[in-house]
């Protein structure tokens, strides 16, 4: 979530500062007479209020120095408060104490407009203000100033909204604005660097002062230069007076300090020994707090931590005393405070504050009330709510009845309120929704109803997402697809929306942002996405960022990347250089990161590998080096791998060898931990798990043990016999799966042989012919297996044909050795794939084996199609020699195999 997204409203900070002054001298500060202000003079309008819809009754008047008790409205009310005559007086105060003046009556003035303000419940609209600021060109503060008058003059002044900034605002009220809140900072500042005796610095003061000036951040004011060093300036007096602070003052200042660092601010060593001060205060303190104090402190923590706060153990007590709190007066709190609990408990937990009992319960308690208080969510509530159950269930919580309820009363809220939601809060709501719904949540006509709320909207606020927020939304509809969601017209339009902003904030994002969009635009065009140039111009942009922060990403980023990556170029990507380079990058922090992945990452890695190297990509001696750091991993977490995950390795390791990669003991050992574990879960595996094992376990050959691959192949073909639904695909590679497996026992005189495995051959084969193949896998395949068992085959396949230079110069050899031998070349016998030499007079056949008929090229361990190949032949009563390419590289070592064909055709 965005830390943007959880901000606290003042309502649950505002605390009174209304002090009494005894009199309004102040010692001399060295700083000389009271300042006049450098603003041009206004024209002053008439005193009224022109936004008369703007205001609210209030529920009485407020008493000051300069308003009677008596009854009016509030634009009436307003106007008694700025007369020209107040002003006069402030300044005639100001002028006759000189540099005496202690500020005591411009913080009751101060006061008097927080007062209006919290009796009308809300902050000075612009109005008000724009009329306020032309009577205030000639407030300022000095430094001559007491502690209780600037703390006061800033808190109220704050609390009623003088300085927050409206859009689009008066150069003249934006001027005297900074003018004023410069002075005043200047002044505390200077009481701060004051010995102890001459500031009369309090706690309260030092809360108030830090509430104020995180509620001038959040509202929109600049952290300027003068700002910061304020803040830098009383830090060091919260350590201090630590001691001091009161229950409501402890809060204040946390909630203060997590705004303030959710900003921006530094966290400097003062400022983290500031927080660290103030926690075992919260424990001490922990019955004294309200519910608003509860609620504001658990929000501080989660803040805090989310910016990288250490959570040390007087954090831990910290939240452990609070939490049970949570329970205890849950019926106290108010829309705005149940919204920033929970965001708090999921942010804490996604920090890796473990999911302990009392952060359960007091979760289990709150999810009650979103359902009871669902008519009072504005919309940043209903968007923080649903992101923090999404949270949650990401990490684990349990989808309970109860939360189930809470998700049921806010999703028609996201319908309801749709036009007033923000950019952060659309992008927050379809990520929520996705991983809900990507962690067993059902799809239910509400999801999809507030799905197809939000999509139009993405385009419609596309301005003003950040990178956070694109990243977000890429993400939650790339996972809608891959779940089965429909690409609706509304869904691609959002998509073609953000993809050229993902190329002008490219260095904006982050290292997680950068592996999510490459999955995402990898999953999208997966899923059908046409890579349009908007697509393409973003994948230009994000793969430089992989090589600038690759030693940020962590080990599911990198899992990710290289899938993506694999999954891009198998979807006719280009491997562009930048691609390429990527790749590169990536490789040596696979064997850095090894101890820390898990099973579905060593998965997706080596499923990743095999298919970049299925598609050219060059095996390089740093990719053959991450090739045998995975297969370790796969030993070593042999026991942790789900179906799925297991069909995928076997798939991955026997594309791997079938693309020359080395033989390895890795590679041996981590086909066999597996295949053991397909007989230990073979009732788990679905259609296409079952074709892929087959399919691996026939293509890697010899490498596997008979007896282990001929015991996998009748684990498999027991779930085919279940009525699985097969595609036609997956149909054709578990035929030509039981035809290798049926070969190998074919060829090995020991074996014995298995009439079942053929049953199932015939089975696939008559499926395979009623699904009519027009591939020409398919055709080769069914061709072979109707040879196998007798039968006439309707498909006739045109098979490619090419003689090698070694091929040539044995057959020229043979020939010329043999003169009367009669020899033909590329032959298609029985409609099988063409033999490489046939002498139809001896009934012989003669393969010249290049390194592609072994597994790893090392011209021993057979790959199943040429076992498969070998056995069809001999089955139609050919003889077969094989001879390896290395064994023919020049005339001398061919002899041997000249005089054992002489042999063979009594031709000595």
């Amino acid at each position: 979530m965005d830390r943007r997204s959880s901000g606290i409203s003042g309502r649950y900070t505002r605390s009174g500062n209304d002090y009494n002054q005894p009199n309004n001298h102040a010692p001399s500060s060295g700083r000389g007479r009271y300042r006049h202000a450098t603003v041009r003079p206004w024209d002053h309008p008439p005193r009224t209020v022109p936004d008369r819809n703007e205001f609210y009754h209030s529920s009485g008047t407020r008493s000051s120095q300069h308003l009677q008790c008596r009854s009016v409205n509030p634009a009436q009310d307003f106007n008694a408060l700025i007369t020209q005559e107040i002003m006069d007086d402030l300044l005639s105060k100001s002028d006759h104490f000189g540099h005496r003046y202690n500020g005591k009556n411009h913080s009751q003035f101060a006061n008097s407009i927080k007062e209006y303000t919290s009796a009308a419940k809300r902050p000075l609209n612009r109005a008000e203000q724009s009329q306020l600021m032309r009577m205030l060109q000639n407030f300022i503060p000095t430094r001559s100033w007491n502690w209780r008058s600037l703390t006061t003059t800033l808190h109220s002044l704050t609390s009623a909204g003088v300085f927050t900034p409206h859009f689009p605002m008066d150069e003249r009220v934006k001027l005297t604005q900074a003018h004023l809140l410069s002075t005043l900072l200047d002044a505390i500042i200077f009481n701060c660097s004051q010995k102890p005796q001459a500031r009369n610095i309090d706690a309260r003061g030092i809360a108030n002062l830090l509430w104020a000036m995180a509620k001038l951040v959040d509202k929109g004011q600049r952290q300027t230069p003068e700002f910061n060093k304020a803040v830098v300036a009383l830090l060091p007096h919260v350590s201090a007076m630590k001691d001091q602070f009161k229950a409501q003052g402890i809060a204040n200042l946390l909630w203060a300090m997590a705004k303030l660092v959710d900003k921006g601010q530094k966290q400097t060593p003062e400022f983290n020994k500031a927080v660290v001060a103030l926690l075992p205060h919260v424990s001490a303190m922990k019955d004294q707090f309200k519910a608003q104090g509860i609620a504001n402190l658990l929000w501080a923590m989660a803040k805090l931590v989310d910016n990288g706060l250490e959570q040390t153990p007087g954090f831990k007590e910290a939240v452990a005393a609070l939490l049970p709190h949570v329970n205890a007066q849950k019926n106290q709190f108010i829309p705005q405070g149940i919204a920033n609990l929970l965001w708090a408990m999921a942010k804490l937990v996604e920090n890796t504050q473990q999911q302990t009992p009392g952060l359960n319960e007091a979760t289990a308690a709150l999810l009650p009330l979103v359902n009871a208080q669902r008519d009072h969510f504005i919309p940043q509530h209903i968007a923080n709510l649903l992101w923090a159950m999404a949270k949650l269930v990401d990490n684990g919580l349990e989808q309970t009845p109860e939360l189930n309820e809470a998700l049921a009363a806010l999703l028609p809220l996201v319908h309801a309120q749709k036009n007033q939601l923000n950019a952060q809060g659309i992008a927050n709501l379809l990520w929520a929704i996705t991983k809900l719904v990507n962690n067993g949540q059902e799809w239910t006509p509400e999801f999809n109803a507030a799905v197809a709320a939000l999509l139009p909207l993405v385009n419609a606020q596309k301005n003003q997402l950040n990178a956070v927020g694109i990243a977000k939304l890429l993400w939650a509809m790339a996972k809608l697809v891959d779940i089965g969601q429909e690409q609706t017209p509304e869904l691609n339009e959002a998509v073609a929306a953000l993809l050229p902003y993902v190329n002008a904030q490219k260095d904006q994002f982050n290292a997680q942002h950068v592996a999510n969009l490459l999955w995402v635009m990898a999953k999208l065009v997966d899923n059908g996405l046409e890579q349009t140039p908007g697509l393409n111009e973003a994948l230009v942009a994000l793969l430089p960022q992989v090589n600038t922060q690759k030693d940020q990403f962590n080990v599911r980023d990198i899992a990710n990347l290289l899938w993506a990556m694999a999954k891009l170029v198998d979807n006719e990507q280009k491997p562009t250089p930048g691609l390429n380079e990527a790749v590169a990058t990536l490789l040596p922090h696979v064997k850095v990161q090894k101890a820390n992945f898990k099973p579905q990452d060593i998965s997706n890695l080596l499923w990743a590998m095999a298919k970049l190297v299925d598609n050219r990509f060059k095996q390089t001696p740093e990719f053959n080096e991450t090739v045998t750091t995975l297969l370790t991993c796969v030993i070593i977490q042999k026991a942790n791998f789900n179906p799925q995950e297991i069909a995928n390795l076997l798939w991955a390791m026997a594309k791997l060898g079938d693309n020359g990669q080395e033989q390895t003991p890795g590679l041996y050992g981590a086909v066999a931990e597996l295949l053991h574990r397909v007989n230990a879960q073979e009732d788990q595996f679905i259609a296409q798990h079952v074709a892929n094992l087959l399919w691996a376990t026939a293509k890697l050959g010899e490498l596997i043990e008979l007896n282990l691959a001929t015991s996998a192949c009748e684990s498999l073909v027991y779930r085919i016999s279940e009525n699985l639904e097969f595609s036609r695909e997956e149909i054709s590679m578990s035929l030509w799966g039981v035809m290798v497996c049926c070969a190998r026992l074919a060829l090995d005189s020991n074996a014995n042989k298995n009439n079942v495995l053929e049953k199932h051959m015939d089975d696939l084969l008559t499926r395979l012919k009623n699904n009519s193949p027009h591939d020409e896998e398919d055709q080769s395949t069914m061709i072979m297996a109707s040879s196998w068992l007798g039968r006439a085959c309707p498909v006739v396949r045109q098979y490619q044909t090419a003689i090698s230079k070694t091929q040539a110069d044995f057959r020229n050899q043979l020939q010329s050795c043999m003169p009367s031998l009669k020899i033909e070349e590329e032959k298609s016998l029985n409609s099988l794939p063409p033999v490489d030499l046939l002498l139809p007079d001896h009934n012989m056949v003669i393969e010249v084996q290049g390194p592609s008929h072994y597994v790893g090229g090392d011209f021993k361990t057979r790959k199943g199609s040429t076992l498969l190949k070998i056995a069809l032949l001999k089955k139609s009563g050919f003889e077969v020699i094989e001879i390896p390419v290395n064994r023919l590289w020049h005339q001398d070592v061919m002899k041997p195999f000249i005089d054992q064909i002489k042999k063979r055709t009594n031709s000595q």
